[in-house]
C-alpha cells in the first residue's frame, strides 16, 4: 500500500517526527559508558507514554523477525546494525551505538535512526562510517521531490556509499510510511536513476542508508531479531522520515533543538 497524506495528516506527521527526533537526542545524551541497553528501552517507553504516543515496535511481528519484538527501540552495538533487540548489556567506552526508533501519534508514524560513539574512545573508522551514512542520507533527500523516482533516491544514496568503498546490502532499506510504519514503496540503498515509483506530494518516505565496514552479508542472532555483519566488522546507520512536497522534500524527524 502506498499512502498519500493530506495537509492535516502531514501536520500530524511533522509532530510525530519531531517527537521521535527529540526522544533520540535525549537518549543520546543519556547513553554513556555503563548505560544498560535495557535502561535505554525503559526510558524510551516512558517518553512515548508521556507524549501520548504509541510504539511501532513493541507488538511488531513481521515475517523476518521472531515476533513480537517486545521492546520500544532498536539498540545495535558495534557489529549489530539492524533490529537490535535490547538486552542486558552495559555500554563500553568506544562502542558504536545505533538507536532506531519508530513511533505513531494521532494515527501517523515516523521513523529515524542515529549512530554515535559512546564515551571518549574515538576511532577514525567509526567516525568515517557514521559520516558516510549521514552524507548518503543527505544525498538521498536532495534527490527526492515531486516527479523524481525511487531509483533516483537509491542511486544518490548508493553513489555515496560506493564511492566511500563500502559494500551495499539491498535486503533492507528505506520504505514508505504513514498510518503504519512499513509500507510500499521499498527504497533500496543502491539503484538505477529514472526507475521505480514516481514521487508525489504527500508521500512519506523513511530513508535509511546503513553500512558494514567490509561485507554486505548479514547474520541473525539467536534472539531472532538482531542483524549483524557476517565478519564481525563495525556498522553504522542513519535514517530520516521525509515528506514529498510541491517544492522538494521536508525532513520531518529533526529535533527541536
Amino acid at each position: 500500500m502506498i499512502e498519500i497524506l493530506n495537509s492535516t495528516l502531514l501536520a500530524r506527521a511533522k509532530e510525530t517526527g519531531t517527537l521521535v527526533a527529540d526522544i533520540l537526542q535525549t537518549l543520546k545524551s543519556r547513553s554513556t559508558v555503563g548505560t544498560n541497553l535495557l535502561d535505554i528501552d525503559r526510558w524510551t517507553k516512558a517518553m512515548i507514554v508521556e507524549a501520548g504516543a504509541e510504539s511501532c515496535y513493541v507488538d511488531y511481528a513481521p515475517s523476518f523477525g521472531r515476533g513480537p519484538f517486545g521492546h520500544y527501540i532498536c539498540t545495535a552495538v558495534n557489529d549489530a546494525v539492524l533490529h537490535g533487540l535490547p538486552h542486558d548489556y552495559k555500554l563500553a567506552d568506544g562502542d558504536l551505538l545505533t538507536l532506531d526508533l519508530a513511533v505513531s501519534k494521532a494515527g501517523v508514524a515516523a521513523d529515524s535512526a542515529i549512530s554515535f560513539v559512546v564515551g571518549e574512545a574515538k576511532t577514525p573508522e567509526s567516525a568515517a562510517m557514521i559520516s558516510t551514512t549521514e552524507r548518503a542520507l543527505a544525498a538521498g533527500i536532495a534527490a527526492a521531490g515531486p516527479g523524481a523516482r525511487i531509483g533516483d533516491i537509491s542511486h544518490a544514496i548508493g553513489t555515496v556509499l560506493g564511492e566511500a568503498g563500502y559494500p551495499v546490502n539491498t535486503q533492507f532499506g528505506g520504505h514508505g510510511i504513514g498510518s503504519t510504519m512499513h509500507q510500499d514503496p521499498h527504497v533500496p540503498n543502491t539503484g538505477r536513476p529514472g526507475r521505480g515509483y514516481t514521487l508525489r506530494p504527500g508521500l512519506l518516505l523513511a530513508l535509511e542508508p546503513w553500512i558494514m565496514a567490509d561485507t554486505a552479508e548479514l547474520v541473525t542472532d539467536p534472539d531472532g531479531w538482531t542483524l549483524r555483519s557476517a565478519t564481525g566488522c563495525r556498522t553504522a546507520h542513519s535514517e530520516h522520515t521525509i515528506a514529498i512536497t510541491e517544492d522538494g522534500a521536508d525532513i520531518l524527524t529533526l529535533p527541536r533543538h
